[in-house]
Parts: structure tokens; C-alpha cells; sequence
């Protein structure tokens, strides 16, 4: 039934509604995805009218049709009883003839399968026949054969007996055929005794022949033996007999204690003694099998790899049997030539093998991994992590010793590290197999000694290392002999948590020179690697950069470290700038004419930075080290000055008060009796000769008082009080 057509701005088809599977709510969230639920309504309400339009044109069209509709139908209820009788006999004939036909389907299927079952019955008893055939056979041949006495299978020429075991093999492999398509036959059970007996009267001749033919060199005997196993699918017995009755005798006399131990090579030896057994003793078989160069092609006998299956086995048997001592991790350093050894005879093994497919065979070989499952690398590792870390560890635990002279290092820690890392890639440690392992081991030799600085830079001194030392001032501000000696002594020493100059020095230079051979690192793994087939160097380029990085983490703290050693040292003697007031009030001394004792002694230990770090750390590292030192020193030195001349401007008031109140009283302390410069004086010109011979020191460091930030404010200070004394003369 078609409907009619609408309009074609409508929402929806009007195909739809023909639809089995129609739903209201399905149509109603269609149309309101399109349009809103007014328009929605209005092409509904459109679309009726045109239905109602439609049915009733309909029903006019066919209006006749519809009123005479009940009139047509008048006896149409006897006819129909009319038609009813002979449909029901036609339905029972048809029932009955589909039951004979059954039946005859029935028959046929039986008789189908009683053929079908006699056919199987036949082609078992044929193949039992055949059986017997290959038997009476292949035993008509042995017995014609046995009753010559000039012909048996022993003791015939070789071309012969090579023929009549390929005549009795072809027959014996149709037997064994059938033989198994008849399994489960009681015939065949009473036929098997004489099949077994066949059996191991073919194997016993062919071994026969085998050994026969290898005793001679004859070619053409193994060839056609060869061949016959191949006919019965015996392959791998022949590969095990050739193991056993070739092979295992001369490894035997080889692979023994006696001979290893015989000399500092017997290991080596006996290894070429091993090799040699393939050109000199298989030289046959290959050519054969097509296993050596020379071998013709056309004449080769498929199927055999004497060199995997036969020979491998046996070598390595008589080495885990004989010579089991071999594997034992106990001495790292004879482990490790021992296990060189062996992966090199196995390496000149692998290159006398015939093919590709033949080195596949063997390194998927149960002996094979076996072989090298036997050698514990994981132990053997585990030694050398011993030696390695341990010597490590001896030389951290011992502090910044002074390295051996000679080195290129200066501390032993150092020169120790470096020498490890140059271990883990040496000829006489590192093994291919744990390249994963000792390059992690690298990693973290870098890392155990960034650790080891940071805990050495970070590590406070303990309180009577810091402790200032109580001095008595010198009695004359010109006087420096006595009183330098004293204050070195103790300056650059203390407990063990501190740390002098030189050793920081010392540090500073060996990171850097760890940093520049890091460099050579890379270059050696990557050789180790790329020998392995591993390419990806740009992995190992990125570790030991961070390796780099991580030493280099180290330096802030250093520097940190530096500065404020220099610092302590510098300023434990502003206490004896708090003291020259001390040596001019009331002591009727000489106006000074060069700087205090002090600033010598408060200056010697950047003189001394210059003299340890020449030719140890760059310049500009050692110029960094004195700026930021000499930034602090001038810092606190500034405090202690303003200080020192706020007391004395104090005092000086307190004294002008003094005499003001006493009104022209005598006093000892304002001026000297000459109506030379006051003592006030005296000091303030001390302090300023102080702060200039500072920076005249300053410059002869290589350093500008520029670079010193509060220098330029500390030399305002002095010069104002230069020119208070200048007033006061």
C-alpha cells in the first residue's frame, strides 16, 4: 500500500509510518531534532488532510465494489464444502506415498553402510596383507642373503650391502606405514615379534655398515646408509650413534682434569684440541651430508647436522661431567679468564658450522644453554661489586686524603673513583653478558661519590672546631711576627668535620677534572655497547650527562662551603679592631703610620687561597671565591668600624661634657702634653690606614675595590673620620 505524497517542506517521511517497528516516541524526538513541536503539529495536521483526501477519493473510486461486496458472497460457503472432500483424499495419498518413500530411503542408507563398513574391512585386510607381504619379504631377502656365505650383510662389498639395505629400508617403510594404519589389528599382534625382530636386525646391519664405512672412508657405504635411515626416518638415531660410538671416545681421552691442569693454558688447549676434532675426524660426514665446502650438491644426503646433534652433546657432557670445577665463581679472576676461554671455543664452534640454519640449531640446543645457564655470572658480578663499591667505600671512609703523587687527582677519594669506573670497562672484568649491570654499577660510583661531597660540604664542624681561640692583643699595632705565627697555626686544621682550604681546593679541582673525562666514559661504553649490537648511545650520552650534573650540584654548595670558610677565617680577628682603642686612649702612643698587625693576619688566608688554587681551579673560579669572601669580610668589617668610631665619638662627648663641667680643671686624657693629636685622633687615623691597606690588598688579589660592593662605603666612613682627626689637629 503506497500513501500519498506530501509536501516536501515536511518534517519527516511519510515512509515511516508503513514501518513494523514504528513508535510514537521515537517519531516525536526525530521531528523535534529538526524543528520546534508547533511546526511539528502543523505538517501533521497538513499531512491528514491529505490522508482523509486520499481515503476518500479511494473509496469513491472503487464505491461500487464496496456495495456489492455482500452480494458476491452468496454461496460461496457451498462451494467451498464442495471443495473440501477431494483436498482430503489428496492429503492421504500424498501421506501414504511419502511413507514408502521413507521406507525405500531407509533401506538404501542400511545397504550404504554395510558397504561402507565392508569397503573399511577391505581396505584393513589389504593392508594387513600387505603387511605380511613386507614381512615375508624383507625376511626372504635376509635369509637369501644369510644362506650365501660369501654374500651375507657383513662381510659383502660395500656398494652391495649398501643396495640390499635400501631395497630391505623402502620395504621396511611401506611396512611400518601400514603397520600403523592397521594399529589395534589381533593379525598385527601376531605379526609384530617378526617386525621387531626385522627391526633390530636392519638397525644392528646399518650400524654395521655405518661404522664400516667410517673405519674406511668409504663414501659411497656411508652415503647409502646415510640414506637408508633417512628412508625410515631414523635420523636422530644415527646422529646419536655417530655421538656415541665417534664422538664420545675421543672426548674421553680430551676433555680430563689431567689435561687442563697439565699447563697455565691447558684450558686453552684442550679447547683446540676440541676444535681440531671437526676437520680431522668429520671430514666425512660433512662431505656427505653437504656440510663442507667441497661437497657436491647433487650427492648429499639432506636431513643431518652431526655437528649440532652429535658432536655439540658430547663436548659439552664431558666438560659439565669432568670438569665441573669450571663454573665456580670462587676467584672472580680466574673465573673470568675460564669463562673467556669458553666463550671463545664456543664462538670458533658456531664458525665451523655448515650454514645459517645450522648456528640456529645449535644456539636453540638444550646443551647449548645449558652450557651457558652453568657459568653464574650473576655471582661473579656480585664479587667484582664487592671489589668495586668496596674500594669505593675504603677510600670514602678515610676522608680527603692527599692522592699518590703522580696522579692526576688530588684527593685519594678521587683517583680511587677513577679507577673504578676504568674497572668496570677493563678487558680482565667486564663481560658482555652484565653490561647492563656494570653500567648501572657506574651510575652509581658517579653518584655514591657526588653523595660522599654532599655530605662532606654540607657537614657542620662541631662547636670546638669553630670555637675562636682567645688571643691576647700584641702591644704595639706594629708588631706581626708573634702574633701570625700563632693565629696560622690553628687556621686551616681542627676535627675532622672541617675542612681546610687546600681540601676545598682539592675538591674543586677534581670535580672539574671528573667533568672533562667524563667524555672518555662515553667513549668507552659506547665501544663496549656497539660490540653488543646496541646503537641507542644517545641513552648513554644523557645518563652520564646527568651523571655530570650531578657532580656539578655540588659546586654551589662548595663555593657556599669556600666563601664561608675564608669568611670565618678572615673575620675571627675583627675583634682586634674592636681593640685598637684599647692600645691609644691614655697610652701617650705615636700617631700611626701604617695599618695594624691584624689586617695581615685577617687577609692571610685569601693570599693563601691564591698560592693553593694556582693551577688547580680556573682563575675566574678563585677570583668568584675572594669576591664573594671579601663582599662578606668587608660587610662585617664595616659593622665592626662603625662600631668602633661610634664608641669613640661617644666617648669624646662624654669627655668634652666632662670638661665643660669641670670648667678648666686639669685632665690627662683629651690632648697630649705637646698639644700633639688627641687620642681620638689616634684612632680614627689607625682605622683609616687599616681600611686602605685593605684595599691596596684588594688590588694586589687581581680584584678592583669596585668588585666589593660595601668597600666604597666603608672607605666614606673612614675618610670621615680621617678628616674629624685632621680637624682635631
Amino acid at each position: 500500500m503506497n500513501l500519498p505524497k506530501g509536501p516536501d517542506s515536511l518534517c519527516f517521511d511519510k515512509d515511516v509510518f508503513m514501518k513494523d517497528d514504528f513508535d510514537v516516541d521515537q517519531f516525536v524526538s526525530e521531528c523535534r531534532k529538526q524543528v520546534q513541536m508547533e511546526e511539528m503539529r502543523e505538517d501533521l495536521e497538513l499531512y491528514y488532510k491529505l490522508l482523509k483526501t486520499a481515503m476518500v477519493e479511494l473509496i469513491n473510486k472503487d464505491y461500487a465494489d464496496f456495495v456489492n461486496l455482500s452480494t458476491n458472497l452468496v454461496g460461496m460457503d457451498k462451494a467451498l464444502n464442495q471443495l473440501s472432500v477431494p483436498l482430503g483424499q489428496l492429503r492421504e495419498e500424498v501421506m501414504s506415498l511419502r511413507s514408502c518413500v521413507s521406507e525405500v530411503i531407509q533401506a538404501i542408507d542400511n545397504q550404504l553402510a554395510k558397504q561402507e563398513d565392508l569397503q573399511k574391512k577391505k581396505v584393513c585386510v589389504l593392508r594387513l596383507i600387505q603387511v605380511v607381504r613386507s614381512v615375508e619379504k624383507i625376511e626372504k631377502i635376509l635369509h637369501s642373503q644369510s644362506s650365501k656365505e660369501s654374500s651375507s650383510l657383513e662381510t659383502s662389498s660395500p656398494l652391495l650391502a649398501g643396495h640390499i639395505l635400501e631395497r630391505i629400508a623402502t620395504e621396511f617403510n611401506q611396512l611400518q606405514f601400514h603397520a600403523v594404519q592397521s594399529k589395534g589389528m589381533p593379525l598385527l599382534d601376531k605379526v609384530r615379534p617378526r617386525i621387531a625382530g626385522i627391526t633390530s636386525m636392519l638397525q644392528q646391519s646399518l650400524e654395521g655398515v655405518l661404522i664400516e664405512g667410517l673405519q674406511t672412508s668409504n663414501v659411497d657405504m656411508v652415503r647409502h646408509c646415510l640414506r637408508t635411515y633417512a628412508t625410515i626416518d631414523k635420523t636422530r638415531d644415527v646422529e646419536a650413534l655417530v655421538g656415541q660410538v665417534l664422538v664420545k671416545p675421543y672426548m674421553d681421552q680430551v676433555i680430563t682434569e689431567e689435561v687442563v691442569k697439565s699447563s697455565p693454558n691447558g684450558l686453552q688447549l684442550m679447547y683446540s684440541r676440541l676444535l681440531e676434532f671437526v676437520p680431522h675426524h668429520c671430514r666425512l660426514l660433512r662431505e656427505v651430508t653437504g656440510g663442507a665446502i667441497s661437497s657436491d650438491k647433487a650427492d648429499t644426503v639432506p636431513g643431518y647436522d652431526f655437528l649440532v646433534n652429535s658432536v655439540w652433546p658430547e663436548m659439552i657432557k664431558g666438560i659439565e661431567e669432568r670438569l665441573a670445577y669450571l663454573f665456580n665463581p670462587g676467584n672472580p679472576d680466574i673465573f673470568y679468564e675460564r669463562y673467556s676461554a669458553s666463550m671463545e671455543f664456543v664462538r670458533k664452534f658456531e664458525r665451523q658450522c655448515s650454514s645459517q640454519g645450522s648456528v640456529k640449531r645449535l644456539r636453540v640446543h638444550p646443551l647449548y644453554t645449558s652450557f651457558h645457564n652453568k657459568w653464574n655470572l650473576p655471582v661473579y658480578f656480585q664479587l667484582r661489586y664487592k671489589e668495586i663499591a668496596g674500594s669505593l667505600e675504603n677510600a670514602i671512609s678515610d676522608g680527603l686524603e692527599a692522592a699518590p703523587a703522580g696522579s692526576v687527582y688530588h684527593l685519594q677519594v678521587s683517583e680511587v673513583l677513577w679507577s673504578c669506573l676504568m674497572r668496570c670497562w677493563s678487558d680482565k672484568i667486564y663481560l658482555s653478558p652484565l653490561a647492563h649491570r656494570f653500567w648501572k654499577l657506574t651510575l652509581q660510583l658517579y653518584s655514591r661519590y657526588a653523595k660522599f661531597l654532599g655530605e662532606v660540604l654540607t657537614k657542620t664542624p662541631s662547636p670546638e672546631a669553630t670555637k675562636e681561640p682567645t688571643r691576647p692583643l700584641p702591644s704595639s699595632a706594629s708588631s706581626t711576627s708573634s702574633r701570625t705565627s700563632m693565629e696560622e697555626g690553628g687556621s686551616d686544621s681542627g676535627s675532622p668535620a672541617s675542612l681546610s682550604t687546600k681540601q676545598l681546593v682539592y675538591i674543586a679541582a677534581d670535580i672539574q677534572k671528573l667533568q672533562e673525562q667524563i667524555n672518555q666514559v662515553t667513549e668507552m661504553v659506547r665501544r663496549r655497547l656497539e660490540a653488543i649490537g646496541f646503537n641507542n648511545i644517545a641513552i648513554v650520552e644523557d645518563a652520564l650527562t646527568d651523571s655530570k650534573n650531578c657532580l656539578s650540584s655540588s659546586v654551589p654548595t662548595l663555593n657556599a662551603r669556600m666563601t664561608q670558610h675564608l669568611t670565618e677565617r678572615c673575620c675571627r680577628f675583627l675583634k682586634s679592631a674592636s681593640e685598637v682603642p684599647r692600645l691609644y686612649r691614655r697610652t701617650n702612643k705615636d700617631p700611626p703610620v701604617r695599618a695594624s698587625a691584624y689586617m695581615d693576619n685577617a687577609l692571610r688566608p685569601l693570599h693563601q687561597l691564591l698560592t693553593d688554587s694556582t693551577g688547580l681551579v680556573t682563575p675566574s673560579t678563585a677570583q668568584e671565591w675572594l669576591r664573594v669572601a671579601l663582599t662578606d669580610y668587608t660587610h662585617r668589617y664595616y659593622e665592626t668600624i662603625s662600631e668602633v668610631l661610634s664608641s669613640v665619638r661617644k666617648m669624646e662627648e662624654s669627655l668634652k661634657r666632662l670638661k665643660q663641667a669641670r670648667k678648666g680643671a686639669s685632665t690627662t686624657t683629651a690632648a697630649g702634653t705637646n698639644g700633639g693629636p688627641t687620642d681620638d685622633s689616634k684612632i680614627r687615623l689607625q682605622l683609616a690606614l687599616d681600611v686602605e691597606y685593605l684595599g691596596e690588598q684588594i688590588q694586589k688579589m687581581g680584584l678592583q675595590p669596585r668588585d666589593i660592593p660595601m668597600f666604597s662605603t666603608l672607605m666614606d666612613l673612614v675618610k670621615e673620620a680621617r678628616e674629624l682627626c685632621e680637624q682635631g689637629q
